[in-house]
């Protein structure tokens, strides 16, 4: 069964930084784009940056030039560096990754649990 875990969440003051992690874990047979997805209460879940399995990367206009996303195609992990963190950047931040499983074959998209940030004083 495929799974995406997360860990890296926390409290953090503004100007401060956290790197969030990703792993995929089950059997795998391709990941294509990886992803952060992140909701704030009240609001709609959006888009905060994606990677292409060849690196190609975007990002939310709100996140330029503070946030980072990378990958690691041999650990099936993504990660995103936050710096200058804001307190609208607070949220449950979710992992998003199109995988195919060995056992189908076929691509599918699969989201990780959240986890929380907390930007504040």
């Amino acid at each position: 069964q495929v799974q995406l875990v997360e860990s890296g969440g926390g409290l953090v003051q503004p100007g401060g930084s956290l790197r969030l992690s990703c792993a995929a874990s089950g059997s795998i047979f391709n990941i294509n784009t990886m992803g952060w997805y992140r909701q704030a209460p009240g609001k709609q879940r959006e888009l905060v940056a994606a990677i292409s399995r060849g690196g190609s990367t975007n990002y939310a206009d709100s996140v330029k030039g503070r946030f980072t996303i990378s990958r690691d195609n041999a650990k099936k992990s993504v990660y995103l560096q936050m710096n200058s963190l804001k307190p609208e950047d607070t949220a449950v931040y979710y992992c998003n990754a199109d995988i195919i499983p060995i056992a189908t074959m076929t691509s599918n998209y699969y989201w990780g649990q959240g986890t929380q940030v907390t930007v504040s004083s």
